[in-house]
């Protein structure tokens, strides 16, 4: 499916799935990021591009990766602001420093 040939309704309920989509497993899956992983609409748009020159994953979470990917590529990462206020904000991905004693 090409992201730029869907319909509203259509673009709406992928949304949606999005929306309650998370990483279930590597760097940022539950074990980095408990307790379900990054949502993937959160994930580093080098990490998806790592997965589109290598394969994506089998089934319904490599499909949603991949037009993940697309959107952000496109420069429409915008359309996922309101799914992130529904749900607290951007889940942080950077990884915290240890603290010092200076």
């Amino acid at each position: 499916m090409d992201f730029t040939e869907i319909d509203r309704e259509d673009f709406r309920n992928l949304l949606s799935e999005i929306a309650g989509a998370y990483m279930p497993f590597g760097k940022f899956g539950p074990k980095d990021y408990p307790p379900r992983g990054v949502p993937l609409t959160d994930l580093p748009p080098e990490y998806l591009t790592w997965f589109q020159e290598r394969g994506w994953p089998q089934g319904r979470l490599g499909e949603l990766m991949e037009m993940v990917c697309e959107i952000k590529a496109t420069g429409a990462d915008q359309v996922f602001e309101p799914l992130r206020r529904a749900r607290g904000g951007r889940v942080s991905v950077r990884k915290r420093r240890p603290e010092t004693d200076f």
